[in-house]
């Protein structure tokens, strides 16, 4: 997590740089520093803070996490990540219709409506993929 905070905080810093440099830039530009674009950037000073914060917050109460240990092996850090099913088809159905969705912002929003109803039998059907069938708990 230590590691996360000092990348956040390079960002903060990069941000801030890159805030000043939009003001003066559009203040050099059009004759006054524009709002919109400089107020954005700001907030994302503020954003990498606030995770900074919390994660730095997190890091205090808790134990050394394995990545954070210098002498740290890759082993350390190894256990189950978590259970994916190999034979299932339905995230590549969910990515379709994902796909298909993005697709619609280019095309047109008619795709959108053809996207929904796939994507909610996918996300139905990859939820519920263990409730029926010869894999059901």
């Amino acid at each position: 997590m230590i590691t996360n905070v000092r990348v956040l905080l390079v960002m903060a810093a990069y941000f801030t740089i890159a805030t000043l440099a939009y003001g003066v830039w559009s203040y050099l530009e059009w004759g006054y520093i524009e709002p919109i674009g400089t107020a954005a950037i700001g907030l994302l000073i503020i954003l990498s803070v606030f995770i900074a914060y919390y994660l730095w917050s997190g890091a205090k109460r808790s134990a050394l996490l394995p990545e954070d240990n210098l002498m740290g092996n890759i082993e350390d850090d190894s256990g189950e990540v978590g259970f994916f099913s190999p034979w299932s088809w339905w995230p590549l159905m969910l990515g379709a219709s994902s796909a298909l969705a993005f697709a619609s912002l280019a095309v047109g929003w008619w795709m959108f409506f053809i996207a929904l109803p796939l994507a909610v039998v996918a996300i139905v059907g990859f939820v519920y993929e263990y409730s029926r069938g010869a894999h059901a708990h």
